[in-house]
């Protein structure tokens, strides 16, 4: 690769001499032609003057030129053309040599301009990224992680695998220019402790050990040698631990009469060892007992007798070796005492004083301290057995661990093994689990609680819409009518917001600008936050457009907006600011953030700040919970957030809350950018359609609620339509064989026995293009997704008098066309 190219003394360094240009001239050539210039033009002057007078003023101009031309380029010195040398790759080479990672450089073109050793040792010297020999749709990921270095700067792949191995690629765009991928490819590390023991004692570990007396050898649950340190090679074979892999352990002991253990070569004038078993298991994933006796297990052997080592002295040996370990683990007596804790084990305790406490039972919370202590007491009666208990540690009261406790044989003062394991992310994870099935469960629940409850609304606000017919303005009855339709008309709104919690609500999405929204919502904000409260906005520019529901995405803002009035008038002194933000988020963006539920995409955002009393984290987790509230009894009913969710939920969305005691709330929210076409405008409503335009239409209206079947049938009776009535799907069809042909059909949808759409599917099979109107409590867009039968019309449930006698006018004006 040519990389040499012309550059000026501005960009050159000031350490290195600058290169002469070829193009100029040599100074001292220069100077010779001036000189004889200027001797030839003075004969001229004297041959033809003759005189030495105007050639001594020539001279004189001369002189007062050249020293002008002096100064000029002392001040001013040319500008000298050098040239970059070709870059040395090997030094690159050198400088990127690591024994693990593998790394390589390429181009703009894509070609290979270094690697080092570790990548040829991989991949071979032939193969350019991202054209890597990788299993599965590893490519497709490598490549996604090249482009996005291009555009980001950075692209991240992991999970690749490559001959078996598994490993994380890094792109980064470097270079001067930015016109050069970097490439990382570092294997991904699997933590085995019987493999993490076997490059122990191969490697400097293994030969501390044996410079400190420690013969020791990895095992096999077979009893055969899986690797050895050079001491327990030399001392069992008398040669290098390769020559004793795979060999029993057995083959290189004998014990004598008194059960005293000694090297097979070393004959009857062996000195005497001690041996200490030690099973290999990872304390975070081995609970299983017949799994434990089944590891493998790592064998320590030491001079017994020629060192003169009594069992206290073994013990230092022994927890000297546990210290090597990367696992918690800790050694007590038979009383329970702690006699040693490795770092990893003072580490994940939560251990912060400069000396052990005197008992494990010091490290947990005190309901925790019976259950350990029993369990040590149990463990040290001297039986080779195993056991975890779950317990909460003192540091992290909230966090339970599991301790693994194992009984010890033959290690002197030291009678229990203990190991811990970090339980944190299980325990996470299984809060998320529960979490989730949790919130699906109480929606379903809400969903058909809000169901059930609508019939009885529609019933009473049907009826109260009759009675309102009967009577004018004046009358003492109207009053206490319109009070009970009112209550009515409020319970209604809180069963839409069961129905928002459980994502079961009937949404009109359009596709929207969130500024939009935002303007249109902040005058209404300014009226229910009050005059203690100021409220800004602020809006990011270029932002995508979203599709969802405008009206319901206002209730969102309202409810968040409540919510932080009621936070920042709850401290003191009361007041604050209430922003309102817009914000445009790119994938790059995302994957910065390094989230685990938000997708990298692009996202249009709105962020709502208070600066109220702070939410705490122990309320933070139930908040979207339906009518779980902080506020005192009578000031809220624990709809408000649990609506937000539902609402933001069902939209395709994302929300997330920070929150600091008494610092203040954030709620994010997250809307993927809608890519499916042009910004709508709000809808407007349907012009109403005389009753005069469609005379005597006969109508089935099937419905199993008696008092819902009841107020239709009076309300569609009034305005002129023939009615005939059927109490499930079957009756329907028998009503629809006897009473037929109907010009439209006004069905509930979930019905004993036959259901709605089950009833209409077959009516449109005996009068295709019958137009057919559903009536639910449940969500149009959930039903529609259950219903595959076209051009049907929806009227969600509760409905008033007005509203189902609308609803039959458009669908009968539509005839065989959808709705919407």
């Amino acid at each position: 690769m040519n990389t040499t190219r012309a550059r000026t003394d501005l960009d050159w360094p000031e350490w290195l001499p600058a290169m002469p240009d070829p193009d100029v001239p040599d100074a001292r050539v220069t100077a010779l032609i001036i000189i004889g210039a200027l001797v030839v033009s003075g004969g001229l002057i004297w041959v033809a003057l003759g005189e030495w007078i105007p050639l001594a003023l020539f001279g004189a101009g001369l002189v007062a030129l050249a020293s002008l031309v002096v100064v000029y380029r002392r001040q001013f010195p040319p500008r000298v053309q050098v040239q970059a040398a070709l870059p040395d790759w090997s030094v690159t080479h050198a400088a990127t040599d690591h024994p693990v990672i593998a790394i390589a450089i390429t181009d703009e073109a894509g070609r290979m301009i270094c690697a080092n050793q570790r990548f040829v040792d991989m991949f071979g010297a032939q193969v350019v990224p991202p054209k890597l020999p990788l299993a599965g749709q590893g490519g497709d990921l490598l490549a996604e992680a090249g482009r996005a270095a291009w555009r980001d700067g950075e692209g991240n792949a992991a999970g690749l695998v490559a001959a078996g191995a598994r490993i994380d690629a890094q792109v980064q765009r470097v270079g001067r220019g930015q016109d050069y991928l970097l490439w990382r490819f570092e294997p991904v590390q699997t933590f085995d402790l019987a493999t993490q023991a076997d490059s122990m004692l191969t490697g400097r570990p293994g030969r501390a050990l044996g410079d400190g007396g420690f013969m020791a050898a990895a095992i096999s649950p077979e009893g055969r040698v899986r690797a050895a340190n050079s001491a327990f090679a030399a001392r069992a074979a008398g040669a290098e631990s390769g020559n004793v892999v795979g060999r029993d352990l057995a083959s290189f002991l004998r014990a004598d009469e008194r059960n005293r253990i000694y090297f097979e070569r070393e004959g009857r004038k062996g000195v005497p060892l001690r041996l200490f078993h030690l099973p290999l298991l990872d304390p975070l994933y081995t609970t299983d007992p017949e799994e434990r006796e089944k590891a493998p297990a790592l064998v320590v052997l030491i001079d017994e007798d020629a060192s003169g080592l009594d069992k206290g002295t073994a013990l230092g040996y022994v927890q000297n070796l546990l210290g090597l370990l990367p696992v918690g683990l800790a050694m007590t007596d038979r009383d329970g005492r702690f006699l040693f804790a490795n770092d990893a084990f003072i580490r994940a305790a939560g251990i912060t004083e400069s000396t052990l406490p005197p008992y494990p039972g010091d490290l947990v919370v005190r309901e925790d301290k019976g259950a350990l202590a029993d369990a040590v007491r149990r463990h040290a009666s001297g039986q080779a057995m195993s056991a975890d208990v779950a317990l909460r540690l003192r540091h992290q009261p909230d966090e339970p661990v599991t301790l693994s406790l194992a009984g010890l044989r033959g290690m002197g003062d030291a009678a229990v093994l203990l190991s811990i394991k970090d339980n944190s992310e299980e325990s996470r994870l299984k809060r998320q689990v529960a979490q989730a099935s949790k919130m699906q469960a109480i929606g379903q629940l809400a969903g058909g609680v809000a169901h059930d409850f609508n019939n009885v609304l529609t019933a009473i606000i049907g009826h109260c819409d009759l009675m309102l017919m009967r009577h004018s303005p004046g009358d003492s009855d109207y009053d206490d009518i319109q009070q009970i339709r009112s209550n009515s008309n409020r319970a209604a709104s809180l069963t839409r917001h069961l129905l928002a919690f459980s994502r079961q609500q009937t949404l009109r999405p359009q596709v929207l600008q969130l500024p939009d929204i935002v303007s249109d919502t902040s005058e209404l904000l300014k009226r229910l936050i009050g005059e203690k409260i100021l409220l800004e906005v602020q809006h990011d520019r270029n932002l995508g457009p979203v599709r969802a529901d405008p009206g319901q995405l206002e209730q969102v803002i309202v409810n968040l907006a409540v919510n932080a009035r009621d936070a920042m008038l709850a401290k003191r002194p009361p007041g604050g600011t209430l922003t309102i933000r817009t914000r445009k988020v790119t994938a790059a963006d995302v994957r910065a953030m390094a989230s685990e539920i938000l997708p990298a995409d692009d996202y249009s955002a709105i962020l709502v700040e208070d600066q109220g009393v702070g939410i705490p984290p122990d309320v933070q987790a139930r908040i979207f919970e339906p009518f779980f509230t902080t506020k005192d009894v009578g000031k809220g009913t624990g709809l408000g957030l649990s609506t937000v969710y539902g609402i933001v939920k069902q939209s395709g969305g994302y929300i997330f809350v920070d929150s600091e005691t008494g610092q203040g709330t954030t709620f994010s929210i997250y809307f993927p950018v809608y890519r499916g076409g042009a910004v709508e405008q709000r809808s407007r409503k349907p012009a109403k359609i005389s009753n005069g335009q469609w005379g005597n239409a006969r109508l089935l209206l099937v419905e199993d609620e008696d008092m819902v079947r009841a107020v239709a049938e009076r309300a569609l009776t009034r305005q002129g339509f023939t009615v005939v009535t059927a109490t499930d799907g079957e009756d329907g069809l028998e009503r629809l064989a006897d009473s037929g042909p109907f010009d439209l059909v006004v069905s509930d949808v979930v019905m004993p026995n036959l259901d709605g759409p089950g009833m209409a599917m077959e009516m449109r099979k005996r009068m295709p293009g019958l137009p057919i109107l559903f009536m639910s409590g449940y969500a149009e867009e959930t039903l529609r997704q259950s219903i595959s039968i076209d051009q049907v019309h929806f009227l969600p449930k509760p409905f008033s008098v007005a509203q189902i006698v609308d609803a039959v006018h458009g669908a009968l004006a539509a005839g065989v066309s959808p709705s919407d």
